[in-house]
């Protein structure tokens, strides 16, 4: 396994409370990296978003473009050779409503 991805599943698990002791050093090591304090806003802006009671920051007409989106994806396994393939949807942005393509901070 390669040390930014261990690294990562420390600090993971000490942004989740669920560091083991014998871990610990090890995580607040990664957090004094660049990409350490990267994972560990990212955990948190994620954690903060699941969490998010409610949707309003969504853009109008979110739901529609999103249902529109999936409607027009083929089904599992029925993709063929000579179909365009769908732009791809970066997960975060999906996470906080930007499936639009906007920049716009939530």
């Amino acid at each position: 396994m390669d040390t930014n991805k261990k690294n990562r599943e420390h600090i993971s698990a000490l942004s989740d409370g669920e560091i083991r002791d014998a871990d610990q050093e090890l995580a607040f090591a990664a957090l004094d990296t660049p990409d350490g304090r990267q994972a560990w806003g990212l955990y948190h802006h994620i954690g903060d978003i699941l969490r998010a009671e409610g949707t309003a920051d969504l853009s109008p007409g979110f739901a529609e473009r999103l249902a529109a989106r999936l409607a027009a994806e083929p089904a599992p396994g029925k993709r063929s050779a000579s179909t365009d393939p769908v732009d791809p949807i970066d997960p975060i942005d999906t996470a906080i409503g930007r499936v639009d393509g906007s920049t716009a901070s939530i």
